[in-house]
């Protein structure tokens, strides 16, 4: 069983969200092990890119100021091998496929797959075009996890029968984002997934409340949160992993206490 799978075992998965060398990659590297023992099962680790297109202005304020302070590919790669060190939580890697590409893509995946990492996503990438890294990342051991948008009605199965590690179903429509409401119709996306597939299924984009967490945990196997988390370490710097490790535990427990 991949990593990924174990990191729905430990009853509703909570999954969480950083931009790589947002404050800096030394926090960064503090803030994976700290979030792992607050209780996140599965940490995705945004490599910054220049034109975020499925981030909203927090997410893209985040990936600005990582890359102004001189965040590069090989050097978050130097900080997985060192945080590989002090844990062993489940990590996938979320950017934009300019960013595979310009690294080389068997060079970027098999990197990826020696220093510990357990899947790719890449927001930018349609089924159609996914087979060029999803083969790669079958030869190196990665799950490629693909994204379900409410959109995608007529392919949801195809997608979800596909899928490895997880199915990250997108919640609304539109960038990521702290939303007040999350209004698409959740129940018929993830009743499609669950028919085509014993994958399980996260919901992300949009959660920032324990409440909102509690009520998407209830529909599906996990939840996903980045924008709330980013805005933590936006608004407190260098000071956010007391800030940040409260909130993930605030979130973990909600999405236990159905």
């Amino acid at each position: 069983m991949s990593n990924i799978r174990k990191s729905f075992e430990n009853g509703k998965a909570f999954i969480a969200f950083l931009t790589c060398g947002d404050p800096s990659l030394e926090i960064t590297e503090r803030l994976v092990p700290a979030m792992a023992d607050a209780g996140a099962d599965l940490i995705e680790l945004g490599i910054p890119f220049s034109d975020p297109t499925a981030e909203g202005p927090v997410i893209q304020e985040a990936n600005a100021r990582a890359l102004a302070g001189g965040v590069t590919t090989d050097r978050i790669f130097d900080m997985v091998a060192r945080i590989r060190q002090k844990t062993d939580v489940p990590m996938v890697f979320m950017t934009y496929a300019n960013v595979v590409f310009s690294y080389g893509t068997e060079r970027f995946i098999s990197r990826s797959a020696s220093l510990g990492m357990d899947g790719l996503i890449l927001p930018d990438v349609p089924y159609e075009e996914k087979e060029e890294f999803d083969s790669v990342c079958r030869r190196y051991g990665l799950d490629f996890i693909p994204l379900i948008a409410p959109t995608s009605h007529d392919r949801i199965r195809t997608i979800a029968r596909e899928a490895s590690g997880f199915v990250y179903c997108v919640s609304s429509l539109g960038v990521t984002g702290v939303r007040s409401q999350i209004t698409s119709d959740i129940d018929s996306m993830i009743g499609l997934v669950r028919e085509s597939t014993s994958v399980p299924c996260a919901i992300g984009f949009g959660i920032s409340t324990p409440d909102q967490a509690a009520h998407m945990a209830g529909k599906a196997d996990g939840v996903i949160v980045g924008s709330a988390i980013v805005k933590l370490c936006a608004q407190y710097g260098s000071e956010c992993i007391p800030p940040v490790t409260e909130y993930v535990r605030s979130m973990k427990k909600a999405c236990l206490d159905l």
